[in-house]
């Protein structure tokens, strides 16, 4: 189901109050909202519109979010929903995930923090989680990912930043047999080391100072599923020796818990790092390596498949025209040969995000090398053969781009695909002022 930004997200809870809160939070990020009391409101305004996904409570009168969500699966099917749940019980985490939920979050919990959970939900949604490739190489990846997919076997998936070996791991899970089990990633790089052990194995209320709740980990969430131990090269030591266990016995112990907690899971990792080498030189533990490496598989860079650029380059065009309210057809065939002689050093990722800036400042129906610029004080074009310069052009695509969304600097930066920081430079260099709204 190919599902774009102009739709919805419809948010369900009985407190007219959160209902506004989560309005407000989900519109600075640029979408439209449709807001339901119940349950049973929701389910009507369902037939109605389509939706982009869903954010639902769980305790609501007439009806509540478990009992919503399992007559929406049985409606709507694959549909993406986003949890709130103020109880953090194990029990309602599990079964929300079990019944089809997205992603659940807990009570209280800050708005930063919905709203990233929503934009993820969202970027899975516009197509930069779909595979794209010509490449042999890359196609052959896929064949095999799609034949291991159906065994239980433990995937180490390997290659630079950007690469998509996320991607691999997601397709490896849409192929398996437990397709419609919870897929849990974990991004190790993300977590400091003192709440890893809690975030992938979860902790009992009163376990350590400021566990004032029983707290569902990430491998009892995707029990019966798969869960992604992305960047699982930064995993602390101690943290491994843990890991190693579990991947061995099948269970877990929760932090402060009196009981082993058996689980039925499938792992995959994925790392940028050489692991066999860190292995042999004590950064990474060798039994570990084995365990995780039982099916090994390399994510070649874009410089090794320059024949994926244009394909993923005409398909993030067609993703950023639908964002972006444009009907561009594509590139001109000088700008085609600019990105074929980049090296692109950042992968897909970089590419991504050079794509989006040139959407934003394409005015004609094809992409032009003038449409090229970076984020940084070096243009992405080394050359000016337009009237307006490329740090003119620069100034006015931030400053229409602030403009546009109410001088948000940081829905700004995420648009642009640049730092807050960058954009707080910039403006000072320019002289200018956009208050926080």
């Amino acid at each position: 189901m190919e599902v774009t930004m102009a739709k919805p997200i419809l948010l369900v809870d009985d407190d007219p109050q959160m209902r506004d809160a989560l309005k407000e939070a989900i519109q600075r990020l640029g979408h439209g909202t449709v807001v339901a009391e119940n349950g049973q409101d929701a389910l009507t305004k369902l037939g109605n519109t389509p939706f982009a996904m869903v954010v639902t409570d769980m305790q609501m009168p007439k009806m509540d979010g478990l009992s919503f969500l399992k007559e929406l699966r049985k409606r709507v099917g694959k549909l993406p929903v986003l949890v709130i749940t103020g109880f953090g019980t194990v029990e309602n985490a599990v079964e929300v995930m079990k019944e089809g939920a997205t992603d659940y979050l807990m009570k209280p919990f800050s708005f930063d923090k919905l709203t990233r959970k929503v934009h993820s939900i969202m970027e899975g949604l516009t197509g930069s989680r779909e595979i794209v490739s010509t490449n042999a190489r890359m196609i052959r990846i896929l064949q095999i990912a799609s034949e291991i997919s159906t065994s239980d076997t433990t995937v180490l998936i390997y290659g630079e930043s950007g690469t998509g070996k996320e991607l691999i791991a997601r397709h490896i899970h849409r192929h398996s047999n437990r397709k419609d089990k919870p897929f849990v990633a974990v991004n190790c790089a993300a977590i400091p080391d003192n709440l890893m052990e809690s975030e992938l194995f979860g902790h009992e209320k009163g376990s350590f100072t400021g566990a004032t709740d029983r707290k569902i980990g990430k491998f009892e969430l995707a029990n019966d599923g798969t869960i992604l131990l992305d960047e699982i090269g930064e995993m602390s030591m101690g943290l491994q020796a843990k890991l190693l266990r579990v991947l061995q016995e099948k269970e877990i112990d929760r932090v402060g818990g009196r009981h082993t907690i058996p689980i039925n899971i499938r792992v995959l990792a994925t790392t940028n790092r050489d692991l066999y080498k860190e292995s042999t030189e004590g950064n990474f533990r060798e039994d570990l390596y084995y365990r995780l490496s039982v099916f090994p598989i390399h994510v070649p860079p874009l410089r090794e498949r320059a024949d994926d650029i244009i394909p993923l380059s005409e398909h993030f065009i067609k993703k950023f025209s639908a964002l972006l309210n444009k009907e561009l057809k594509g590139l001109t065939k000088e700008s085609a040969e600019f990105l074929e002689a980049k090296q692109w050093r950042g992968n897909i990722r970089e590419l991504e995000n050079v794509i989006h800036r040139a959407v934003l400042l394409s005015k004609g129906e094809f992409i032009t090398i003038d449409d090229f610029m970076c984020d940084t004080d070096t243009p992405i074009v080394a050359v000016d053969n337009s009237a307006k310069g490329i740090k003119e052009m620069e100034k006015d695509l931030i400053l229409k781009t602030l403009k546009d969304v109410n001088g948000n600097k940081t829905k700004a930066a995420k648009i642009l695909g640049v730092s807050v920081r960058t954009i707080r430079n910039k403006l000072n260099e320019y002289g200018k002022f956009f208050p926080d709204p």
